[in-house]
Parts: C-alpha cells; sequence; structure tokens
C-alpha cells in the first residue's frame, strides 16, 4: 500500500478527519485512483473500525469520530467517483420504524454501510409503512433496514414487511432488523431476511444477504 494511501487509513482509524481531507487532496492532485484512495484508504479503514468495536478496543464515540473522518474524504471524492462510474457495494433505505425517535444505531449502521461502500438513503426516525413503501418504489433498493429501539415500537416491524408484501416489492428487497430489544428468533417470527445486533454486524449482514 501506497505511504500516502497508509496515511489517510490511519486518519480514519483514529478519527482525524483534518488529516484525511488534507492527503486525499494530495492524493488528488498527485493523479492518484479515487477508486483506490475510496477501497484501500477509506473502506479498508473502517473495516478495522468495525473489527475494534467488535473486540471492545472501539465503543460508539470512537466509531463516530472515524465516521466523520470516513465521510470527509468521500465528499472530497465524491465528483471523481461518479465522473468514474464506481458502482456501490449496494443500495439500502434506511430507517428507525412508526412511533421511535431514536437514531444514534440507526446513524451507526449508516456511517458503518457508507463506510463500506454501500449507497444509504436514510429516512429518518418516526416512518411509516407507507413512506418505506414509497422509497423502495422510488429507490428501488437492494435492502431495507427497520431500526426499533423500544419493545413497544418494535411491534410495527411486522405491519411495515407486511406493508412491503401488499405492495408486491417483498421479493425484491431483503429486508433486515435491529434495534435494542430485537432478537433472532424475532426476526425469524416476523419473517425479516436478518437481524444484525450491532453497527458492525449490518454490514457483515447486508454484504451477506447480497451475496458479497
Amino acid at each position: 500500500m501506497e505511504e500516502i494511501i497508509k496515511e489517510i487509513y490511519q486518519g480514519v482509524v483514529k478519527g482525524n478527519a483534518l488529516l484525511v481531507k488534507t492527503k486525499i487532496e494530495t492524493a488528488l492532485q498527485s493523479g492518484f485512483d479515487a477508486e483506490l484512495i475510496l477501497s484501500q484508504g477509506l473502506i479498508e479503514a473502517m473495516r478495522e473500525v468495525g473489527r475494534l468495536f467488535e473486540n471492545h478496543e472501539y465503543f460508539v464515540p470512537d466509531m463516530l469520530i472515524s465516521a466523520r473522518a470516513m465521510q470527509a474524504g468521500v465528499i472530497l471524492l465524491q465528483p471523481s467517483i461518479v465522473e468514474q462510474g464506481v458502482e456501490p457495494t449496494g443500495k439500502v433505505v434506511l430507517g428507525t420504524v412508526k412511533g421511535d425517535l431514536h437514531n444514534i444505531g440507526k446513524n451507526l449502521v449508516k456511517v458503518m454501510l457508507e463506510g463500506n461502500g454501500f449507497q444509504v438513503i436514510d429516512l429518518g426516525t418516526d416512518v411509516s409503512a407507507e413512506k418505506f413503501v414509497d422509497a423502495i418504489q422510488e429507490h428501488q433498493p437492494d435492502i431495507v433496514g427497520l431500526s426499533a429501539l423500544l419493545t413497544t415500537t418494535m411491534s410495527n416491524i411486522p405491519s411495515i414487511i407486511k406493508a412491503i408484501e401488499d405492495a408486491g416489492q417483498r421479493s425484491l428487497v431483503k429486508v433486515m432488523i435491529g434495534g435494542a430489544p430485537v432478537t433472532q428468533s424475532y426476526a425469524e417470527e416476523v419473517r425479516a431476511d436478518g437481524y444484525a445486533p450491532n453497527a458492525s454486524q449490518a454490514v457483515t449482514l447486508a454484504k451477506a444477504l447480497l451475496g458479497k
């Protein structure tokens, strides 16, 4: 790996957004390929952040700081990536279910997915079944991610899945769910395609659902 790519990688892992921006600007001016910077400098770094989180060496604040550094880099790379026609890993529509205003977990999943090359359409919090159905029709995602942080709002997950089925969209998307009260057995009960207990495993699950 080129030295400047290593520095970008380390900048993301350590959450140094200024370093990441400076080094990416230098790399682009020096003729480095944007896709190379994205894959080896940013995506690989976020994979390492996910590993550190899984091993309890990093915690939620660490992940958020690294995610901010990664996003600062993506913004700089975006024009070149679009110009080169780099295909995303997959497209995900993400939202916290109706009645639930919690967004920290959802936001972590978003940044981890984006850090691994996914395009994410974030519908925010308190998202109704109708909004999920409309977003599937508009964006044609590969995956729909449903987040619920309360036992009272978790009960809205099956009604959203049913609305997707009733709209004739269920065969078009994979549904993954998560949140504090959600379990693997609940995911099986509501016929979701997968469950992830945290943001790092959400990335692993999303890739598995797409066969990547």
